[in-house]
């Protein structure tokens, strides 16, 4: 009988525990075994699993997080690591593994498949920033997630007549913030892609108060940045295990510069780790099962190297080194669209 490893890295992500209730359960279907990876790669350096059966994934596909952990872990920053993953996939008769992450994740996978080792990956990030599929999962939940936000925020920034900054996710790519800047109707949306001009930012938020609306929202994703050549605002100069710093205060840098601008009372809110916790939507919920019955699938056939994707409304195989080449950023045409309403 085969061994299936699932693990699950990087950030958490609402669906994660129904990729692994379907990798299990289809894995039972076709007579393989799960073990359950603790903590990401981590898991497999040092050891760490345990057998995962139907009973073990009961009612766990309403829950948001990872039954499994998760970590940061990179193996291949030293050699010694990387060894002992190794040896412990021999070690625990692991013939194949499922890994659920985003592009750091993923790009490990990609790394271990080019040495020949069984890999699969399913794409999670609340980001949608990978490459290869139309959705990752967790990102549908995230933009309702701040959706609602926006929608709350609405009332107090109409109240009080103030500007109301909410700063959201996303790194490199403004999905999120496009997404849920649209679906709340945001006065001004702000992203990684394109570097903002706060003369002209100031020039729209102005004319609303102009014609007599006296508030405005602004979505700003994390890593925006203004344009003349700053960089992204961080909080600390720390990297993570795959050279990441933590981002976050450019809400403030906004609030700071629109108050002194614009002479209006501007307040932030930082949605932060609010926008990655909670239970899944529903949409969530049935494309994670998607990805991890397709995920088995691909072991069963003996197609490693690939990663389970959407595409159109279809669940297909992608290679996972494609889909790391390269970030999936913001769709300008949806950009622009949104622009329609900046200013009005």
């Amino acid at each position: 009988m085969a061994t299936i490893g699932v693990l699950t890295g990087g950030g958490d992500c609402p669906g994660l525990n129904a990729v692994i209730r379907a990798v299990v359960r289809t894995g039972i279907k076709y007579g393989y075994d799960t073990l359950g990876i603790r903590d990401g790669w981590a898991g497999l350096v040092e050891g760490n699993v345990e057998p995962l059966t139907d009973y073990s994934v009961t009612g766990i596909l309403p829950k948001g997080g990872t039954i499994l952990g998760t970590s940061r872990t990179n193996p291949f920053k030293k050699d010694a690591d990387l060894q002992r993953l190794k040896d412990n996939i021999r070690k625990f008769g692991i013939d194949a593994i499922v890994a659920i992450g985003g592009e750091d994740t993923l790009g490990v996978a990609s790394k271990l498949s080019g040495m020949g080792i069984p890999v699969v990956g399913v794409p999670k990030t609340i980001d949608n920033d990978v490459s290869g599929t139309d959705y990752t999962f967790g990102f549908d939940t995230a933009v309702a997630i701040v959706t609602e936000a926006i929608d709350r925020l609405h009332t107090t920034a109409e109240s009080h007549h103030r500007i109301m900054v909410v700063e959201v996710m996303g790194r490199h790519a403004g999905w999120i913030a496009t997404m849920s800047g649209i679906a709340g109707g945001a006065d001004e949306i702000l992203i990684p892609e394109v570097p903002f001009d706060l003369d002209e930012v100031c020039k729209h938020l102005r004319a609303r108060y102009e014609s007599g609306k006296l508030f405005s929202i602004v979505v700003v994703a994390e890593g925006a940045k203004p344009s003349g050549g700053e960089g992204v605002i961080t909080q600390s100069e720390k990297t993570d295990a795959f050279g990441h710093a933590r981002l976050g205060g450019v809400g403030n840098y906004l609030r700071e510069e629109l108050e002194e601008r614009l002479g209006m009372e501007t307040r932030v809110t930082v949605l932060g780790h609010v926008q990655r916790g909670g239970s899944p939507t529903a949409h969530d919920r049935v494309l994670a099962t998607r990805f991890g019955v397709k995920a088995v699938e691909l072991i069963r056939e003996k197609n490693y190297g690939k990663m389970a994707a959407l595409c159109g409304d279809a669940i297909v195989a992608v290679p996972i080194e494609e889909a790391v080449a390269t970030l999936k950023t913001v769709d300008m045409d949806l950009y622009d669209l949104s622009k329609i309403f900046f200013g009005g």
